[in-house]
């Protein structure tokens, strides 16, 4: 992220399509911020108390789990089918502070590991790589079903002397690739997780976002067996500043309350030591949006989701455009939501690539390698068409063809 900013920085008048931010034409923060009075009067009627002791209670240290979690367990129902106890879930400083609980939660003995899809996520290698804990990258073979690779590499991980914890995924729209396992591979990998007690951790920032095609249903709702550590985040829906997400455990952790207990309290105490409790000043704001709202965030990701749509459509027409004929070697994806789509290429795309793209045509991108856990991917980049315009969009990938026909000229 650094070299990208620096990029950036370098070059400013480049079209970034390295930035999965959400788009700020979208942010209301003063509408959200007039929600919080609401927010206040549920919290004084729940409590039994004033509504000017209500404010002092917000201004105040408040409980670690959070005080939204009734809020955010009835909105997980209604837009995600999603069913889940207020007493399952900790609020976090958005979903970033569940993976750096949960990972070295999880991860606690020598030689205990964490899987992830290769790419996969900065986020999530970075916390593993703070916390020493070694993360391990996990793909089906081909013809191979997931709970056949997880039993597969639980064995040959086991015969190094390594215990795989946990998986990290994101299932719906995946960051960096932007691609979506049906619901036959995540029951797959919720069988092969069950069989090897590793806890899948399931991070669904973009979910809502889905422009076509039938939704697949979260993970977390398919777990009959207590394997999934469900994350949501509303940085995306609303908006990043807010910081608040949500890790929501099951009832029976593998079929034990008790484990699940454990885990959970572990979950509070590590928070406890970290941030003490997440800011009740924007949990109040979501939870007045959530108030507002019925508990559903349908409405309100309405105008956004239509604008990722038609970046996306604009996009894959730029693309059709600049490679769709004579340009051997380059393919891509067409996701059916989300923000990002990868781009592959006839040749490899690094940190000395970026740069140059940058500054001889003015476009900057993200090589795949930045997601990898093993250097592999070297010939893709990832195109985030979120927090930009149809304009950019047709002018930068008119740039980054310019930079791919003069690269694919020198390497032929």
């Amino acid at each position: 992220m650094n070299f990208l900013n620096e990029a950036a920085n370098r070059y400013p008048t480049a079209i970034s399509f390295a930035s999965g931010r959400p788009a700020e034409s979208f942010f209301s923060l003063e509408r959200w911020l007039s929600a919080v009075p609401l927010f206040i009067d549920h919290m004084a009627r729940e409590n039994g108390f004033s509504v000017a002791l209500a404010e002092k209670r917000l201004a105040q240290y408040g409980p670690t789990a959070g005080i939204i979690e009734a809020l955010i367990a009835e909105q997980l129902r209604i837009d995600e089918r999603i069913e889940c106890e207020p007493e399952r879930i900790i609020v976090t400083a958005g979903c970033q502070e569940a993976l750096s609980l949960l990972i070295p939660a999880l991860c606690r003995a020598p030689g205990d590991v964490i899987l992830a899809r290769n790419p996969t996520y900065i986020g999530a290698t970075g916390v593993a790589d703070f916390a020493g804990i070694e993360i391990v990258p996990v793909e089906p073979l081909a013809g191979e079903d997931w709970a056949h690779t997880l039993t597969r590499l639980a064995q040959e991980l086991r015969r190094a002397g390594k215990t795989p914890r946990g998986l990290y995924l994101t299932p719906e729209f995946d960051n960096p690739t932007g691609t979506v396992l049906s619901e036959l591979e995540r029951r797959s990998i919720i069988a092969g997780c069950a069989e090897h007690r590793i806890v899948v951790l399931e991070d669904n920032p973009y979910g809502m976002f889905r422009f076509e095609g039938a939704a697949t249903p979260a993970m977390a709702a398919l777990d009959d067996v207590g394997c999934v550590v469900y994350l949501a985040t509303y940085s995306k829906t609303l908006c990043p500043a807010v910081r608040v997400g949500a890790a929501v455990v099951p009832k029976r952790l593998f079929g034990s309350v008790g484990e699940a207990d454990r885990l959970l309290a572990e979950l509070g105490e590590r928070k406890s030591f970290v941030t003490v409790n997440t800011s009740q000043v924007t949990q109040a704001i979501v939870g007045g949006v959530l108030l507002k709202q019925q508990c559903s965030l349908g409405t309100v990701i309405e105008g956004p989701r239509l604008h990722y749509r038609r970046n996306r459509d604009a996009l894959l027409r730029a693309l059709d455009l600049a490679f769709g004929a004579g340009h051997e070697g380059v393919a891509w994806n067409r996701p059916e939501g989300g923000f990002f789509l990868s781009l592959s290429l006839p040749f490899e795309f690094g940190r000395d690539e970026t740069a140059a793209c940058a500054r001889e045509q003015g476009v900057i991108v993200m090589p795949m390698t930045f997601f990898t856990l093993d250097e592999t991917h070297r010939k893709e980049v990832r195109l985030a068409f979120s927090n930009t315009d149809e304009g950019e969009i047709e002018a930068g990938v008119a740039r980054l063809a310019r930079y791919v026909d003069t690269q694919s000229s020198l390497v032929q």
